[in-house]
């Protein structure tokens, strides 16, 4: 935004004695009136209970009259009775929802969404049972398949990656989508120790379900010494972008094949923390290091705004290993930009 500069009587004129809100620019001054509603004065950061990305809470936020009303439904999932490493991820949702500050203006984009779109945090998926695996993810998919049948688009926070199946399926009763997949394991593996809802396979079990398309599904930052378990995702016709290529490719190219891939149609975005390098997000269940940096993370989201995004999480985040809360203060920064992938979708 280039402006020419102003003297120093005119900048007297203008600024000395204003308030915070008291700004010139339009697009500028358009966002502040949507978050100065007395003066200069706003909400604390600090205050209030937490909410995630402090949107409005709607307690019991889980039924079709509530989600009809909203654009948005921001969802806590905190269940990882699928770990294979670390466990902790049941409390990434309370641990994104402590996190203040994010947002509510995107620089790059552009973009308010909480002033453009109908937010609410709707709290957490109701499941039967903290013990059974199976039960949970059959509780989680027909929540999902009872969002599906509203208007609002869910964003969710995990929780282990072993969720994001079921949150397809229940999705997917509007035929199959692509995926945009952010993360350093492929997790397309197949059943282990008798349980195929592990956080290892979620997209196996999502494809052989019907409800996700591999030829439009890309998976950006894969890495470490589980390659050979993702056969499937190979077989199948998904597109895998490594670490490694990542750096080699450019974050451009690698953002113009994971528009080529999607295409046009749904897709749903999953972004595991432990994409991240642990420098940025040590807060996860199976580390691995020479991962993405938080900047070409945000990078890449920005960088498929336009899509159409029917769904998306952010997931893996185990806050008892990050005392810092860094992990948590990059997933909530992920969330924020999946919303303003809603914002801006086609």
């Amino acid at each position: 935004m280039a402006h020419d500069p102003l003297d120093l009587d005119e900048l007297r004129r203008r600024y000395a004695g204003s308030g915070g809100a008291d700004i010139h620019d339009p697009h500028f001054r358009a966002v502040a009136e949507a978050n100065f509603k007395d003066g200069d004065k706003r909400r604390w950061p600090f205050a209030d209970p937490s909410t995630l990305l402090d949107a409005r809470f709607i307690a019991n936020g889980l039924d079709p009259e509530t989600l009809n009303t909203l654009d948005v439904a921001l969802i806590g999932v905190p269940m990882d009775l699928g770990v294979t490493n670390r466990p902790g991820a049941r409390y990434g949702p309370r641990a994104v929802r402590a996190i203040d500050r994010i947002g509510p203006y995107e620089h790059a984009l552009r973009v308010a969404p909480m002033g453009a779109l109908a937010v609410a945090d709707v709290g957490d998926v109701p499941m039967r049972s903290r013990y059974d695996l199976a039960q949970c993810h059959d509780d989680i998919e027909q929540c999902y398949r009872m969002i599906a049948g509203t208007r609002a688009i869910p964003l969710s926070v995990g929780g282990d990656h072993s969720i994001t199946a079921a949150i397809m399926k229940g999705l997917g009763a509007r035929g199959p989508m692509g995926m945009v997949h952010v993360d350093a394991h492929c997790d397309t593996a197949g059943v282990y120790e008798g349980s195929k809802f592990h956080h290892g396979a979620p997209f196996r079990e999502a494809v052989l379900a019907g409800v996700l398309d591999p030829k439009r599904s890309i998976q950006i930052g894969i890495r470490g010494g589980a390659e050979y378990l993702w056969e499937f995702s190979y077989a199948s016709g998904m597109t895998v972008i490594h670490a490694e290529e990542v750096a080699e490719m450019g974050m451009p190219a690698v953002i113009a094949k994971a528009l080529a891939v999607v295409g046009d149609g749904p897709t749903y975005v999953s972004f595991d923390v432990d994409a991240l390098d642990p420098v940025y997000a040590p807060g996860t269940g199976t580390p691995e290091i020479g991962g993405l940096s938080t900047r070409e993370a945000l990078q890449l989201l920005r960088g498929i705004a336009g899509i159409d995004i029917i769904g998306g999480d952010v997931v893996e985040v185990a806050p008892e290993y990050d005392p810092s809360t860094n992990t948590a203060q990059a997933a909530a920064q992920m969330l924020f930009q999946l919303l303003c992938l809603v914002q801006l979708k086609r």
